[in-house]
């Protein structure tokens, strides 16, 4: 079964999916604004995205894998000036709208933020001002795939220890810093421990050693336990109003307050595992979850548990022009959670960590699901806008009890 809880009416098919949220048909060629500045570029992620292997995602998510598949297959053959019409003519559009319920409004928007991948300096070796050691993935980890559960373990922890006994709760991050991995903790290379952190919280970047070389740092796991937001902490306890509360600013303060910075950044259970690779193409970002290279203003991370990688967003603007643009589903984090909430991808360096740390939006979000085969044979592409013409059932999977 393609759909759960469809209900259709007047032409327009409305579907419930996981994360509380309704799916509500809109005509892409009323969509203001629609496919944005750059859906050459769109394309080129969708492409990147297609062309990486499968990663294991939830039975629940939405986007038909078939219907899917069949999009990237037409999708390598679209030149650049038909990327627009292949976008509106490949996939059907919704709106996703939560409805009212317990007291609170419906609502037709969700929450975008920004992030990008910072560029550090580093060393190879411990030394001054580099005391905090980037972790290699340790040998006793065991990650656990979406929905997966172990007997024994807290459902809410997605990773474990192999011990000789058994699966046990990973340690925390303050365990870690205080040597609880013992001889498996492997340090790749050293950083600021402000540094270490800000690329923990992003998840990947690029690290300037001190021998001249630079390397690509990426994730490669985590320990499982839940992210506390550090810019939270700073706001509830009173040393930073929220008002202004950019990267630099908070990073600033950390280590002006070393002190206090080490108390909180040990507040965030949550660690994260590295490893070294290349720098292949420095105009493109490290691989997101999905595997494939993320694409400045063009990737985004979704809620892995609901939505497939490799769907379309269109991300509606409300007060900030870098929303109105086509976005890919490419990476998750364990921030991202819920049907509306998006971290759009923003690039390399300073600049796009200003540019991250500046974007909190307010946006609606639409979601591109591919035709069903079943549904109607695909027209050719071409630079005209295609006519409106009704889906018959978005491809999702069912939903669960």
């Amino acid at each position: 079964m393609r759909l759960g809880g469809a209900v259709s009416g007047g032409g327009v098919l409305s579907a419930v999916v996981s994360g509380g949220a309704v799916l509500e048909w809109v005509d892409l060629a009323r969509l203001p604004g629609f496919p944005g500045p750059d859906p050459v570029r769109a394309l080129e992620a969708f492409r990147r995205t297609c062309a990486a292997a499968p990663v294991p995602m939830a039975p629940s998510v939405a986007g038909d894998a078939g219907d899917l598949a069949a999009a990237c297959a037409r999708a390598a053959a679209v030149p650049p000036e038909g990327a627009a019409a292949f976008f509106a003519t490949a996939f059907d559009a919704y709106r996703i709208v939560r409805p009212a319920v317990d007291g609170v409004p419906e609502r037709r928007a969700g929450f975008l933020t920004g992030y990008f991948e910072p560029e550090l300096t580093g060393s190879s070796v411990a030394a001054p001002g580099f005391t905090a050691p980037v972790l290699a993935r340790p040998d006793d980890l065991v990650s656990l795939e979406p929905g997966e559960t172990r007997t024994g373990l807290d459902p809410a922890l997605r990773a474990a220890r192999r011990t000789e006994t058994g699966l046990a709760p990973y340690p925390t991050r303050a365990a870690i810093e205080d040597g609880a991995l013992g001889e498996v903790a492997k340090a790749l290379l050293w950083l600021d421990p402000v540094d270490l952190f800000v690329l923990q919280v992003q998840g990947s970047g690029r690290v300037r050693l001190t021998d001249g070389r630079t390397v690509r740092v990426l994730y490669d796991g985590r320990n499982g336990r839940p992210y506390t937001s550090i810019g939270k902490l700073i706001v509830t306890e009173g040393h930073l109003p929220l008002d202004g509360l950019t990267l630099a600013r908070w990073t600033g303060w950390l280590r002006d307050n070393p002190e206090t910075a080490r108390r909180l950044m040990r507040r965030n259970e949550s660690y994260i595992f590295f490893k070294l690779a290349p720098v292949e193409d420095p105009s493109l970002g490290p691989p997101g979850a999905a595997g494939a290279a993320l694409s400045p203003g063009h990737s985004l991370a979704v809620d892995s548990t609901l939505w497939r990688y490799g769907l379309p967003f269109w991300l509606e603007a409300a007060g900030d022009s870098r929303t109105a643009r086509l976005a890919i589903a490419a990476d998750t984090g364990s921030a991202i959670v819920g049907p509306a909430r998006g971290d759009l991808y923003l690039g390399t360096g300073e600049a796009a960590g200003v540019a991250a740390g500046n974007l909190r939006a307010t946006a609606g979000f639409v979601v591109l699901l591919p035709r069903s085969g079943e549904a109607k044979a695909f027209p050719e592409v071409s630079s005209k806008a295609p006519a409106e013409v009704p889906p018959k059932a978005p491809a999702l999977a069912p939903t669960q009890p």
